[in-house]
């Protein structure tokens, strides 16, 4: 089993920053991807950022290219998401998973989900 934890939301203004980290603990010699997904109350949980654990290729929803970075710190088993130049419309519960196979945006392969961590974005 893996547990994550996320830590580092908040509320911030419109065009300012915030930096989400992802804590793993337990079998972590079982990831192979990190991902950052985000959900809005009542609606579908959506993908935001994928990173392979061990060899660096990094996917990004459209909505947040340019804006959002994800990055890991192996040593320290943890995935950050740096998200800048934050918009009203980025306001969401922002969840954490892991899986054990190659993966990007398919939200059905992630076998382990952090808790999740509220961001909200004033305009």
């Amino acid at each position: 089993q893996v547990q994550l934890v996320e830590s580092g939301g908040g509320l911030v203004q419109a065009g300012g920053s915030l930096r989400l980290s992802c804590a793993a603990s337990g079998r972590t010699f079982s990831i192979a991807t990190m991902a950052w997904f985000r959900q809005v109350s009542g609606q579908e949980r959506e993908f935001v950022a994928a990173s392979s654990w061990r060899y660096g290729p990094t996917y990004y929803a459209d909505s947040v290219k340019g804006r959002f970075t994800i990055s890991r710190d192996n040593a320290r088993i943890t995935a950050y998401l740096q998200m800048n130049g934050l918009k009203p419309e980025d306001t969401a519960v922002y969840y954490c998973a892991a899986s054990t196979k190659t993966n990007g945006d398919a939200i059905a392969r992630y076998e382990y989900w952090g808790k999740g961590a509220q961001v909200a974005v004033a305009s």
